[in-house]
């Protein structure tokens, strides 16, 4: 090795040297020190549906230490009026923008509905499965409903770990690339039933009155037990009346998640809002088959619920509301956990703002944020926990992962002074390292080189525990 140079290595729980599947020691371990036992469902099969129990394995923090700081007394006119139709991440803004997550731990909340994925696992027919990996591409995109902050950018070599045994699966993320900014995610069922990854490589706009994020990069699900590979990029986000007025988001665009194996395609329409917002977040969309016939309908709104519906039942349907006919209603619905049975025509009980036709079949449900979102940047129940730096975490942690940045860490605090300085301070950072590893996309080890001059000069405070970690 060159004396000049030393390697730190992120404990990924992966060997690059092992071709077997197998995981070491250090992966085995849950963030909090605790071991995963794999030969154990793990919160998976016929139990992996269901939400995370209290009497889990381990609990998780419920809100954030302190609450978010008002953005009503800030003008971002006068940040943004120079960038019209520039590309923003190249743009430093103000903290109080932001939200306490690194953009690595943001990506990290496509795992929030993991169970769909299992579930995709246990289908028996092709359809069943497209259908399940379907509602899972939108609830990857239902956490950003009303989340009108920017989380942080990952500094060059910047990671993020996770692993959660009562969802089952754990997580890795790294920041590849820095110009242009390039995320890569891995992640993979504990009982082996999938692999997850992709690059995340997004584009941000300011178009005077709307902040626009176009995402590039494919992403890419495995159902080992299927050999089944599909792969899709997510819709474009948009966020409007960032100069005056309340902030809302809005998705729009067509997602196309294509099976590899059998050339089944699903074709995904996020609306977008319109003259009177009557389209406004929904989704419609349908399976079809290799030959382009359609198989399945798909509709509803990304932040409530997905449903799904025979081709056949959905064009009686609209038939009826061309004539003028009141459709037939019934008790109730069904949902995927009720999929052996016999599809009723059926309405169910609780419709939201989603029309739904008799007959259809539930395949999601967004989970109920927790009572004090809003006081949370919105966060979600899950999100809330991502930052979470239990005792003894920083003994297994790499020094570069995102939960060990001060101005994160700062910031959700409430130390917004301190922040700030910290956050000014990351960012000149990256201009001091020589010239950087060219990352691999491979995701098997995630390394950054530092010069040895510099390595005294970590890109994070790092504990003194990870700090040896890293070490040795």
């Amino acid at each position: 090795m060159n004396g000049d140079e030393e390697f730190f290595d992120a404990v990924t729980g992966f060997d690059s040297d092992n071709s077997s599947g197998e995981f070491s020691e250090a992966s085995q371990r849950a963030p909090g020190g605790l071991p995963v036992d794999t030969s154990k469902s793990n919160g998976i099969g016929e139990a992996g549906e269901r939400p995370p129990q209290e009497n889990g394995i381990q609990r998780h923090r419920t809100s954030l230490p302190a609450p978010m700081f008002t953005r009503s007394d800030f003008s971002v006119w006068g940040i943004l009026k120079k960038c019209i139709g520039l590309e923003l991440s190249k743009i430093t803004m103000p903290i109080v923008f932001n939200e306490p997550l690194s953009f690595l731990q943001r990506i990290t909340e496509y795992m929030e509905h993991i169970y769909l994925v299992h579930r995709a696992s246990r289908q028996p027919q092709a359809l069943e499965r497209m259908q399940c990996v379907a509602a899972f591409a939108v609830s990857a995109v239902a956490s950003q409903w009303e989340r009108t902050g920017k989380p942080f950018n990952p500094l060059l070599g910047e990671t993020y770990e996770l692993i959660r045994e009562d969802l089952g699966f754990r997580f890795i993320s790294e920041q590849v690339s820095h110009h242009p900014p390039v995320s890569a995610f891995y992640s993979e069922g504990l009982c082996q039933d999938f692999l997850f990854h992709g690059s995340i490589y997004p584009k941000l706009k300011f178009w005077g009155k709307s902040v626009e994020a176009e995402p590039r990069g494919t992403i890419t699900l495995e159902l080992l037990r299927h050999n089944e590979a599909y792969t899709w990029t997510n819709p474009t986000c948009c966020v409007h009346n960032v100069i005056i007025g309340k902030l809302w988001i809005e998705q729009y665009g067509t997602v196309e998640i294509l099976n590899h194996r059998t050339g089944d395609k699903c074709v995904l329409h996020f609306r977008p809002c319109g003259l009177f917002g009557k389209e406004l977040h929904k989704v419609e969309g349908h399976i079809q088959d290799k030959n382009k016939k359609k198989l399945f309908i798909i509709y509803g709104k990304w932040t409530e619920c997905l449903w799904g519906i025979d081709p056949a039942a959905y064009e009686s349907f609209r038939k009826q509301e061309r004539r003028g006919e009141p459709p037939r209603k019934a008790q109730s619905g069904i949902s995927m956990e009720d999929a052996d049975t016999e599809v009723v025509d059926a309405v169910p009980e609780v419709q939201d703002t989603v029309q739904v036709i008799p007959g259809s079949r539930l395949l999601w449900r967004i989970n109920t944020r927790p009572p004090n979102s809003a006081q949370m940047y919105n966060f979600t129940s899950f999100t809330v926990s991502l930052n979470e730096l239990q005792t003894g975490m920083e003994k297994i942690l790499a020094p570069t992962d995102c939960r060990l940045r001060p101005d994160i860490r700062s910031m959700e605090n409430g130390n917004m002074d301190l922040a700030s300085q910290e956050k000014e301070r990351l960012e000149e950072k990256p201009l001091l390292l020589p010239s950087l590893h060219k990352a691999s996309l491979g995701i098997i080890m995630f390394s950054l080189r530092f010069e040895k001059e510099h390595s005294s000069a970590p890109l994070c405070d790092v504990p003194a525990g990870a700090s040896q970690l890293a070490a040795a």
